[in-house]
């Protein structure tokens, strides 16, 4: 049985898309046309040749603006996303130039300002024809949908619809001030109980979990200043605001230094690690040459049932 001759519907152009998208996101056709330069009437009729294709409303009339219809809501938010993938290939492009390709990263910024960006040269130096993009992302995401090639993940092994390749522990390390320790009087890793400690709000037990390896005991006070970041916590530690328990990676240049003093020889290891998160079956030799770079300087080692 033949199947019915179907009429195809043209596809709107980018200049179609790109006004609604803008109308959709500004919800006013007047700010739609001053942010793209154009005529109230050219993003009306942008906006009306769409709503033919499509064969529904996308906006509605409230008074003298407009708002989206369920159907306008849905097609503006994968719109979006699609409009930023476009760009972000072509920035891509422009971004590689004459190289083979432009790597685009997915990182967590203290972490890629303070470990990872410091090591790229000697990358580079090596692999001169491969360029790395760099992304900050805090929380697990669609990397297929967004285009990334990878990502830097710290937590468990939970990132859906991925491959995860582990890159190390974290150890942190106890640090002050040499302006605090003074100011303390701190001698010994049993003179931080009662001193002001700064906390990572994603990890507010290490300080416990430190006293506990060092075998300190005593009423150790959970109050104090907390912060979302490592750079904030390694600030206000430098300020002399608390003592820091900060991943000793992150604080190489400040301990050789002597701009912060790491206190006592105990240290805690965390139960999460570092993740060089790849989309599920992703072919790419550079990107794979990237990870082993990644994993050789991190000082990687093998652990059972991981992936490479």
């Amino acid at each position: 049985m033949k199947e019915p001759n179907l009429q195809r519907r043209n596809l709107p152009s980018h200049a179609v898309l790109r006004s609604f998208e803008c109308a959709a996101r500004r919800e006013s056709f007047t700010r739609a046309a001053e942010e793209l330069n154009l005529t109230q009437s050219a993003i009306s009729r942008q906006v009306k040749e769409l709503e033919m294709t499509v064969g529904t409303p996308l906006f509605r009339r409230v008074g003298r603006r407009v708002a989206l219809t369920p159907a306008g809501r849905m097609l503006a938010k994968d719109l979006s996303n699609d409009l930023e993938n476009i760009y972000r290939t072509v920035m891509r492009a422009i971004s590689a130039g004459e190289h083979a390709s432009a790597l685009r990263i997915a990182v967590l910024p203290t972490f890629a300002s303070r470990w990872l960006i410091p090591r790229l040269p000697e990358f580079f130096a090596t692999h001169p024809k491969i360029e790395v993009n760099l992304t900050s992302r805090l929380k697990p995401f669609d990397l297929a949908r967004e285009s990334f090639d990878a990502a830097i993940h710290f937590g468990a092994e939970d990132w859906p619809d991925a491959e995860m390749h582990i890159l190390c522990a974290e150890k942190m390390v106890p640090v002050a001030s040499p302006t605090f320790i003074e100011r303390q009087g701190i001698t010994q890793i049993s003179d931080l109980i009662g001193v002001p400690l700064l906390h990572m709000q994603t990890r507010p037990t290490v300080w416990n979990d430190l006293f506990n390896e060092a075998d300190v005991s005593g009423d150790i006070s959970m109050s104090g200043k907390y912060f979302d970041q490592f750079s904030m916590i390694i600030a206000g530690t430098r300020a002399s605001l608390g003592a820091g328990l900060i991943p000793e990676y992150l604080i190489e240049n400040e301990l050789q230094s002597g701009e912060l003093v790491r206190l006592g020889t105990s240290t805690v290891v965390t139960k999460n690690k570092y993740y060089f998160v790849t989309p599920e079956n992703l072919n790419n030799d550079q990107i794979t040459l990237f990870r082993k770079w990644m994993q050789a300087t991190v000082g990687y080692t093998y652990i059972p049932n991981s992936h490479d």
